[in-house]
Formats: C-alpha cells, structure tokens, sequence
C-alpha cells in the first residue's frame, strides 16, 4: 500500500471521528457507564430495566435480536418506555 493510500485512509478516519461519526456505533457498546440492563418479560413482553446490584441484575442477559438493550441512564429507560425492575 502507497504511502498516499495510508495518508487517505488516516486523514478520513480522523475526519470521521472529528466530526462526531463515532456516534453511529451506539454508546452503550462502548460507554462502561450505560450498565443498565433492558430486559423484555418473555411472558407478558413488558419492558423492565435493571439497574447494578438490584435481584436479578448479574442473571439478566440482553439479547439484542429481541430488542433488549442497554441504557446509560434510568432516565434514558424511562424515556424509552421502560419501567424499573421491582426487586
């Protein structure tokens, strides 16, 4: 690969991220502080959010394929539609 070709590739990658492009990649996959876990109830599909050291926090996987995800904060959850997990 040309020295030009390297120049190309670095001078568009940091006008990406200069720009704020790093936001197309959700923050919650790269943002430790958005450990908040949106659960959907296999049963009823209601949307619950658990938060760090609630019952069932270290148990809840997120399955992004059902539409579970991670938020970065309750108010975030309950902006989204999601109500707090009651234990």
């Amino acid at each position: 690969m040309s020295n030009f070709t390297l120049l190309v590739i670095s001078v568009s990658a940091l006008a990406f991220v200069a720009a704020g492009g790093y936001t197309v990649v959700p923050r919650e996959l790269f943002d430790p502080s958005c450990n908040i876990k949106g659960n959907i109830s296999i049963g009823s599909g209601e949307r619950i959010y658990h938060v760090p050291g609630q019952y069932d926090y270290a148990s809840t996987n997120i399955r992004r394929d059902y539409g579970e995800r991670w938020f970065c904060s309750e108010v975030d959850a309950r902006a989204a539609g999601w109500r707090k997990a009651g234990r």
